[in-house]
């Protein structure tokens, strides 16, 4: 199937890993042209290899901080506009309102919360007075199911969960699609160490953790690439009509009985 993506320019925050650096990669697969934005220069350069190796498009890198004030600005400066924009970058902990104090809760909002609307409205500007682009926000199932061991993602997700359905809402007028996607539990070393401490929490023992995923629809977490295909798909042209919908991702948990 082709998605009409060939050629296209892409920005991809948080690009260097993880669903990010899975999205870039099927980006690059229908032969669009990735940007991969994210703090570590070694992940960048690895990612970079890989893209460019395995699917011969051109990839670019850019490390940047953008939890850190003008970052937004700095980096439309650094690669302009592009066709599509991607809001993937984000480090939430997890823990309840006691474990999180107010300096680490702003500071994990700096990049997720702020980081994702400071970057859709510069992008979404831009995107507007030429009159077509796409912006995806990956935002995550807690703001979708609630849980009071991760309350400061919780409380993040569900603000972007509103700011995606708002801004999609309209954005269509000028050719713009918003739409907004929420994984469950997706495969990484992050989500793992999570795990490991919700297992020490609930168990008693962090080497447990593959307890908690085995409980899981399908007995297992979301792959990355699982997420990057319904990505690029909702992205497409094919998708035209996607805008101010979040889809959820889970495998039907938030629904299942307990």
């Amino acid at each position: 199937m082709d998605l009409q993506l060939k050629g296209k320019k892409v920005l991809i925050t948080g690009g260097s890993k993880g669903i990010g650096l899975a999205v870039a990669a099927a980006y690059a697969a229908e032969g669009a042209l990735p940007i991969l934005v994210s703090r570590d220069a070694a992940n960048l350069a690895k990612g970079k290899e890989l893209i460019e190796s395995k699917y011969q498009v051109a990839c670019q890198t850019v490390e940047l901080d953008l939890g850190a004030p003008q970052s937004a600005e700095a980096l439309f400066a650094k690669v302009g506009n592009v066709d599509i924009l991607i809001n993937n970058a984000g480090a939430i902990p997890g823990g309840t309102l006691a474990d999180i104090q107010e300096d680490r809760w702003r500071q994990a909002w700096e990049l997720k919360l702020f980081g994702y609307i400071n970057l859709t409205r510069v992008y979404l500007a831009a995107m507007e007075k030429q009159g077509s682009g796409i912006i995806g926000n990956i935002i995550g199932m807690a703001g979708a199911a609630p849980r009071a061991e991760y309350v400061c993602g919780v409380t993040a997700n569900a603000a972007l969960m509103a700011f995606t359905q708002a801004v999609g809402a309209t954005s269509h007028k000028n050719n713009v699609r918003v739409f907004g996607i929420n994984p469950s539990p997706t495969r990484s070393d992050r989500m793992e160490m999570m795990m490991k401490n919700n297992a020490k929490n609930k168990l008693g023992d962090e080497s447990r953790w593959t307890e908690l995923t085995s409980k899981l629809p399908f007995g297992r977490m979301t792959e990355p690439d699982e997420i990057a295909n319904l990505t690029v798909f909702c992205s497409s042209p094919l998708c035209g009509y996607l805008s101010g919908s979040v889809i959820n991702v889970d495998g039907g948990q938030m629904f299942a009985p307990v």
